[in-house]
């Protein structure tokens, strides 16, 4: 008979045949929770992903604001989490003023079909303009070299079930403070965000560190908050090094093992 799974919030626990040169035994290993995560304004659902489920407010407000929903907090009339048998709904509803731009963006996307221009439209949102990041402020290469292992510490996640990635928010000479998890490396991003947002902390006080390669779609979200230095483990895209460019932002790749490569935005390491 098989084993059906243990479920929590976020992990759950599965039964596996683990193959050895000494040969065969049986365990149980935690893994982490997918389920499938709505994002709805005013009754229209926008984008559904999939995600670990938790920190789900974060992970929502985080997707609007780095997609350009809303601007700020104000917009936002109030929040709803549902949670159902197969999946969560994350319901915004907007002020007024945040409603009617909504929908005219919504307009916007419904617009002629079969004559090739959607598809147009769809590769400008892809390379969407997005703002120029402020001046920030300045880290020392010490404190980027070991931002990776301060992230690591704060990973209860990955500690337990493995493949999540993490954000976290590197303030000089304070440490790593707020950090999400997340299956997906986006989402741990905009659960980040979110949580920056929502604590009243200003996105330009310090540096975003993620476990993950840094490809334009995260250079992009941290620039729509107004964060001006990225930081991640692995390699970067080559048009998210063109982007944080153009953008004004610092952006340092490969950062393991006490070294890291800056390929934009120098200025701001010290």
């Amino acid at each position: 008979m098989i084993e059906q799974p243990t479920v929590s919030d976020v992990v759950a626990r599965h039964a596996s045949t683990t193959w050895t040169r000494e040969g065969e035994r049986q365990t149980t290993r935690d893994l982490v929770v997918e389920r499938p995560v709505a994002i709805v304004f005013n009754g229209t659902t926008v984008a559904v992903m999939m995600a670990s489920p938790q920190d789900i407010e974060d992970f929502a407000l985080g997707f609007a604001l780095t997609e350009g929903y809303v601007k700020s907090l104000a917009e936002i009339e109030r929040f709803e989490e549902i949670v159902h048998d197969k999946g969560t709904e994350a319901r915004f509803w907007l002020v007024d003023t945040a409603a009617d731009a909504f929908l005219a963006r919504r307009r916007a996307a419904l617009g002629p079909m079969g004559c090739g221009l959607c598809g147009i439209d769809s590769l400008d949102e892809a390379l969407r303009n997005v703002p120029p990041v402020g001046a920030g402020v300045r880290l020392s290469a010490e404190e980027i070299a070991q931002a990776p292992d301060a992230l690591r510490a704060c990973q209860p996640l990955h500690d337990q079930a493995r493949a999540a990635h993490a954000a976290g928010f590197l303030i000089p000479e304070q440490g790593i403070y707020p950090t999400r998890e997340d299956v997906g490396r986006h989402n741990a991003l905009d659960k980040l965000c979110g949580a920056l947002i929502r604590d009243g902390i200003n996105p330009q006080s310090g540096a975003i560190v993620m476990t993950s390669r840094l490809s334009v779609d995260l250079v992009q979200k941290a620039a729509m908050i107004g964060c001006p230095t990225l930081i991640g483990v692995s390699a970067p895209s080559s048009l998210a090094v063109e982007t944080a460019r153009e953008v004004g932002m610092t952006l340092i790749a490969f950062c393991r093992a006490g070294c890291f490569d800056i390929f934009t935005g120098a200025e701001r390491c010290v």
